[in-house]
């Protein structure tokens, strides 16, 4: 009898599935005046293709997660993979990463920036796109595998 762990869910599984579909948000909380706003890639993804408002726009914005590479092109995306229940039910989201190098996949970083301009902010035509100001390299937090700010 062999048994085989299975490889941790990292930029392997992120790069070879397409983000996860963030739910329909119709109200969003006005934003801090913190600079910059701490925010999950889901809020993120969420504000930049949902807030009518626009409120995001030119706002920097601090997120963290794991480098991903972009297969096929020359950039990477900060990822979290998020379990509800279990391994079985994981789901990624990505944000892709514009003006900055990719450290090497599974890389848990923080990074700070402003929206990537793109199709019209507060609709699903807006990317799920930073462009990064700082890239930080950070341990993995403890709550990695939740769609929460991070705990170190």
């Amino acid at each position: 009898l062999l048994f085989y762990a299975p490889p941790a869910l990292g930029a392997y599984t992120a790069a070879r599935e397409a983000p996860k579909a963030v739910a329909e948000q119709r109200y969003f909380d006005p934003l801090p005046a913190t600079s910059p706003i701490p925010l999950t890639l889901t809020q993120f993804t969420s504000r930049v293709q949902q807030d009518h408002k626009r409120d995001i726009g030119g706002r920097s914005v601090r997120m963290t997660g794991f480098v991903t590479p972009d297969k096929g092109a020359d950039g990477w995306y900060l990822t979290r993979i998020i379990f509800t229940c279990c391994a079985a039910d994981a789901q990624s989201v990505k944000v892709r990463i514009h003006g900055a190098a990719a450290l090497p996949a599974n890389t848990w970083v923080t990074v700070t920036g402003t929206w990537h301009p793109g199709g019209t902010l507060g609709t699903s035509s807006a990317p799920a796109a930073l462009d990064a100001r700082t890239v930080k390299k950070v341990a993995k937090p403890v709550n990695a595998y939740t769609d929460a700010l991070p705990l170190f």
